[in-house]
């Protein structure tokens, strides 16, 4: 298992990602949600969504379906 990158996002779409690929069985983190909370940068800092290398063709095509 190796991770890669599908995408950066704001904090709140990063969320809302993993949740769609957890619902299509993909299963997927984030790397970077609570950097930096105590300056006040909490949404300009952009959260990596990770997936599996083997997941990433599919979580790439569920991406491309929300939009």
């Amino acid at each position: 298992m190796s991770l890669v990158e599908l995408g950066r996002y704001n904090r709140n779409e990063a969320m809302i990602i993993v949740g769609r690929l957890d619902s299509e069985g993909i299963d997927a983190v984030t790397f970077d949600g609570n950097a930096s909370i105590a300056d006040g940068s909490y949404f300009l800092i952009p959260v990596r969504v990770m997936v599996d290398d083997d997941d990433l063709a599919r979580a790439k095509s569920v991406l491309a379906e929300l939009s």
